[in-house]
Order: structure tokens, then sequence, then C-alpha cells
């Protein structure tokens, strides 16, 4: 029926229900790939691992990235891994100023 016949007559058909996919016209079990189909469990969530939250430092009077770097690291050598981590901020690692908050890498 299409929109004009329907603004003259006002009629309206009821919807028709749909065929449902797991029965075949003919009443014949599935076989092969349908089969597996039909079979299947809906899937499962993948466990994806939590974000690792991001630490923070803030840099105090008389800091150095050495010095952070022992204090979180455990070896000053590692003062590297905070500088490549906040280039935006440290333009020169042998000067970082009070209140400056770097991200730590882990």
């Amino acid at each position: 029926m299409g929109l004009f016949d329907f603004l003259k007559k006002g009629e309206e058909k009821p919807a028709q229900p749909k065929a449902d996919p797991n029965k075949n016209a003919f009443n014949v079990p599935p076989t092969g790939n349908q089969a597996q189909a039909n079979n299947r469990q809906p899937a499962q969530p993948v466990a994806t691992p939590a974000t690792p939250q991001k630490e923070y430092y803030t840099v105090k009077s008389g800091d150095s990235l050495s010095k952070i770097a022992k204090e979180l690291y455990g070896d000053a050598q590692q003062w590297h891994k905070i500088h490549q981590a906040n280039l935006d901020q440290i333009k020169d690692p042998n000067l970082i100023h009070p209140g400056q908050k770097f991200v730590i890498p882990r």
C-alpha cells in the first residue's frame, strides 16, 4: 500500500511477524555451517588490561632530575626517563623549577 492509498483510504494493515531465521520453510534440521552457527554461545567480553594510572611528582626546592629518579626508582641514572616523559616542560634537564608537575613513567 502506497502513501497516497493510505491517505485516501485511511487504512493501516497490521504488521506481519517476520520469519524466524532459526526455522526453515521445510522444517528440515540445519546442517553444516548453519548448524554450527545456531549452536554458538554468545561471545564473552574480552578482559582488557586496566589503564595504568599516571603518577605525578611535584618538584620541590632543591630537587634535580637525578635526585627525583633516585627517590622514585632507586637509581639516579634513570633521570632520563623522567626527562623523556616531560619534554614539553623540561627544556634543560639541568634546570627544573619548584612547583612543576612531572609525569613519572613506570
